[in-house]
């Protein structure tokens, strides 16, 4: 990022004092922080950058608790010493809900939803206010690097393409909850970047078609491959033996095919990818050999092949993914993580050692096939009491436990279709509590997992707790913490055979945990001045920083964090409207010269027991702000340009 970046103070200057920002307490929402280089070496270059901490937003200025408030700065120091402090801000491109730029003269609903055939899905809740349904949850996004040939009309400076994905719908305007009732829809962005000062203008919004993908289930965390393609995901697959039943997946069947009975759980869970073309429009790919878990925020090695991804479930695994080719994930290997069983909160103690079991291959063509044909009763049989039958294994699932019995022959199906039922039968560490983002320290040689909440299956005697697992830890640790992995090729699996990667984890141990505490004045009760509930996390090579965002139930506001990894410096560095959500975390270190940190929030004013000493003062500054507690907004971090101005430097 900044290493290659030589340039004077003077320099510095000059590339960030055109930046345009909002004023401090605007209703702007996601972060990107937008800094850039001039293009000719000078003698002095980049050494390090560090974040100052902002203050918690509290009740003494309701305003800033109940939008997005950013109060800190980064310093950047030169090789010969000296360095430059800039206040940092944001900009948005759009709130959802907002009408768009559609590229072709017209205008489209930003986060809008769309039916199989690509026709608007309405709210009807509310007779007389019949309008179509959009998001309040944009969630995983991705900058892409520049792609040779784009060329998109209105741009005025460099074309580049972002991806926005939106998880999910709170509500419909009568009040009802449509959490996991819709298909998620994904965007491709054209963003003109203005090549003096870094601005990024939203020109374009193009709705990608999820039709040959048969939609997309509750999209959630996403990443940029090493391939310049967007990593999409589904979380909480729906459970096959369940379907019948399932009120979510009847109504998102409904909602996406105009029938009840034609989505087929199998269908979902998958990992999609999306590939942006030269004109700002995108196609979709889902890939079914990568396991059907609840997927999150991946992170694909520097080696193109290894893709490691957390599982954000209860009795949830650690899972590994190495493609028979680079940047190709339609085929290869699936892993499932085997603890130690000295795992500890304690950030001092002694790394656990990981081995992996091997849960089979398979390519994505022959698992959609059988995930087109299959029926659950056709793979396993399951029971959740005893049956009292020795063929059946005992296994935990979802906090609970269960009784499988595998069907001949139908171990590829088990392992792609059910697999967290099959990596706990095949004695993987199936115990974690919602492991949520990971991302990669490349340099280092370690990768980093975001555990939310340690609870339940983690703990001794929790709910899905039991022994085997290699995971128990004595009390639980609400406020979860950051879990590192450290990495090495050479390593052999469960059956014997040659891990084919250098990116293996082999070891892991917390390097960063929240704190639980008694309700405060605010009513937190995870320690505002340390993480809580981490979600969303991304790490930058070059700022040496892993930025962590969260989603929790224990801070009134959720925060971006800073953490250096050199340094071990924790710095607050935004805080998201109260009852909001930190999402759509991704840095990029160079983009035509300039770096970005991006960082969405969703469902403003989604109020918990634990906001009921504020949420009488901010609920009416939340609506004001968001469109009625609809809206949610996406954007980026950069320079004040009010602090910083060029014939001043």
């Amino acid at each position: 990022m900044f290493d290659t970046i030589n340039t004077s103070r003077r320099q510095a200057l000059k590339f960030l004092a055109g930046v345009p920002m909002l004023p401090l307490g605007a209703s702007a929402a996601t972060s990107l922080l937008a800094l850039g280089h001039d293009a000719v070496a000078a003698p002095v270059g980049f050494a390090s950058a560090a974040f100052s901490s902002m203050a918690a937003p509290s009740l003494a200025d309701p305003a800033a608790m109940a939008t997005t408030t950013v109060g800190s700065e980064l310093t950047v120091t030169l090789a010969d010493g000296s360095t430059q402090a800039f206040k940092l801000s944001y900009q948005q491109f759009f709130m959802t809900g907002d009408m768009v730029p559609d590229g072709k003269g017209g205008k489209i609903l930003a986060g809008g939803y769309y039916d199989i055939n690509n026709k608007p899905i309405i709210d009807v809740s509310v007779p007389g206010k019949e309008r179509q349904f959009f998001s309040d949850c944009p969630d995983g996004t991705s900058l892409l690097a520049p792609i040779a040939g784009a060329k998109v009309d209105g741009v005025k400076g460099d074309t580049v393409f972002a991806v926005v994905q939106f998880e999910y719908m709170s509500r419909d305007q009568k009040g009802d909850d449509t959490y996991g009732r819709m298909p998620s829809p994904i965007a491709v962005l054209t963003l003109d970047q203005d090549s003096a000062t870094g601005r990024l203008t939203l020109v374009k919004y193009h709705n990608v078609d999820t039709a040959q993908a048969h939609g997309l289930w509750i999209t959630c965390g996403a990443s940029l491959s090493p391939w310049n393609t967007h990593l999409s995901s589904e979380e909480y697959e729906p459970d096959a033996f369940a379907a019948s039943s399932n009120k979510q997946l009847l109504a998102f069947s409904k909602n996406l095919f105009g029938n009840e009975k034609i989505a087929n759980p199998y269908h979902y869970g998958h990992l999609p990818e999306v590939k942006v073309s030269v004109d700002g429009t995108g196609s979709l790919t889902k890939h079914y050999c990568i396991g059907r878990i609840s997927h999150e925020l991946v992170q694909v090695m520097p080696d193109q092949r290894t893709l490691l991804m957390g599982d954000d479930a209860t009795n949830g695994g650690l899972f590994m993914f190495v493609a028979d080719k680079e940047a190709d994930l339609s085929a290869g290997t699936l892993y499932v993580a085997k603890l130690g069983g000295n795992l500890s909160t304690d950030t001092a103690a002694p790394s656990d050692n990981v081995t992996w079991v091997k849960l089979g291959h398979a390519t994505s063509d022959e698992i959609e096939k059988l995930a087109d044909t299959v029926k659950p009763d056709d793979i396993m049989e399951i029971a959740k009491e005893d049956p009292k039958d020795k063929t059946f294994t005992r296994i935990a699932m979802s906090g609970a436990f269960h009784w499988v019995k595998l069907k001949p022959g139908m171990e590829k199906a088990a392992a792609f279709l059910e697999t967290h039922r099959y990596a706990a039968l095949m004695g993987g560490s199936m115990a974690f509590t919602k492991m949520e983002g990971t991302t990669v320290n490349a340099k280092d040689k370690v990768a980093y997992s975001a555990i939310s909440y340690i609870k339940d299956s983690m703990v001794k005697g929790g709910k899905g707790w039991y022994e085997a697992s290699g995971i128990g830890f004595d009390k639980p640790l609400e406020a979860g913490g950051i879990l590192m992995h450290s990495m090495r090729g050479n390593q052999k699996d469960s059956t014997g055979e040659a891990i084919a990667s250098e990116w293996v984890p082999f070891e892991s141990r917390f390097v960063l945990t929240g704190e639980d505490i008694p309700p405060d004045a605010l009513g937190n009760t995870a320690n505002p001045e340390k993480i809580g509930n981490p979600d969303n996390i991304k790490f930058s090579e070059r700022l040496r920083t892993l930025f962590i965002g969260e989603d929790s139930g224990m801070h009134v506001n959720n925060f971006l964090w800073a953490y250096n990894v050199d340094s071990k410096q924790l710095s607050r560095i935004m805080s998201v409207p109260s009852g909001a959500e930190s999402t759509g975390l991704h840095a990029i270190d160079e983009l035509n010269g300039w770096t970005y940190v991006m960082s969405n929030f969703q469902h403003p004013g989604d109020w918990e027991k634990f906001h009921a000493k504020v949420k009488d003062t901010l609920d009416p500054l939340v609506r004001a702000n968001y469109k009625d507690r609809f809206g949610a907004a996406v954007g980026y971090l950069t320079a004040d340009a009010t602090s910083i101005k060029l014939d001043k430097a």
